[in-house]
């Protein structure tokens, strides 16, 4: 896909992440569409051009255009992105397959496990979608904050799908001077290695509110990317992918970072909070809470 001819990108999620994906395709010289379900939430951002409870201080450039329209969003798009939680891309996907279109590129940035099929994401796309995205599909993984992509702090990130030439695609679309993509055809591991790491997040997040140190949390994450890796072995993907940035990069950020929900969630946990009373509060999802079902 050729870069800075304007062409049309759609992006499904218009949360903190789906703008931060957004604004990187605006740089790179693309039309981001980008959909928000919610019309009240839509408007919101159309009134403001920016998400201040969630990136306060980043606009949303003029040349994304915010709708509530899912059918407008993707008609004529070169790639869809799926930036929605995890656990409710297979309603997306469905909504998407109702509008009988074809899609050449589907890029998936959801980082879990659906919990009722226990599928990844880039099955749950491939299975609601036709035929034509089988082994198509490409997941963006790795240590990305999106309060920090937002921001153009530098950011690595590893394109995984079955074949090398559709990462390829992605990383053309996202590469910039501050937003690098890597590429991988084990995409197993990608989006394994993306989700098992907030269920170690989980756990770092236990620890820090237990106000436990150091040592523990360096076993912690060492002991942890060797479950994950193990566990990835068993499904297929092959252990050298969880050194790299969606093992073991995503672990390192995300059990240590202030950004990470998922180690927030659980701090507050070892605190003596409960779940149900820390999630309420939350206007972010932690995806780690699923994915450790």
């Amino acid at each position: 896909m050729d870069r800075s001819d304007g062409q049309k990108v759609a992006v499904l999620g218009a949360g903190s992440w789906g703008i931060a994906i957004a604004n990187v395709l605006a740089d790179n010289g693309y039309r981001p569409f980008l959909w928000e379900f919610d019309r009240d939430a839509a408007a919101g951002l159309l009134n403001l051009r920016e998400l201040p409870g969630k990136l306060p201080g980043i606009a949303i450039p003029d040349i994304i255009t915010i709708t509530n329209d899912l059918a407008w969003a993707v008609a004529d798009a070169q790639a869809v992105c799926i930036v929605v939680p995890s656990q409710t891309v297979r309603s997306v996907a469905a909504q998407l397959a109702s509008l009988n279109q074809s899609f050449p590129v589907v890029i998936n940035f959801s980082k879990g496990v659906e919990v009722t099929s226990l599928k990844r994401i880039s099955e749950v796309l491939e299975q609601e979608l036709d035929s034509g995205c089988a082994g198509n599909v490409i997941t963006i993984s790795g240590p990305s904050h999106a309060e920090e992509v937002a921001r153009r702090i530098p950011t690595a990130v590893v394109a995984g799908s079955q074949s090398l030439a559709n990462a390829e695609i992605a990383q053309t679309m996202f590469s910039n001077d501050y937003f690098r993509v890597y590429t991988n055809d084990d995409i197993i591991g990608v989006e394994l290695g993306g989700s098992t790491n907030n269920v170690i997040a989980i756990a770092a997040g236990i620890l820090d509110g237990l106000q436990l140190g150091d040592n523990t949390k360096g076993a912690l994450l060492t002991r942890g990317i060797a479950e994950m890796t193990r566990l990835g072995a068993r499904l297929g993907a092959r252990p050298a992918t969880f050194a790299g940035l969606a093992g073991i990069g995503d672990l390192i950020t995300t059990c240590t970072s202030k950004h990470s929900r998922n180690r927030f969630v659980d701090e507050k946990i070892g605190l003596g909070q409960t779940l149900k009373e820390v999630l309420a509060r939350m206007t972010m999802v932690a995806e780690g809470v699923a994915t450790t079902e």
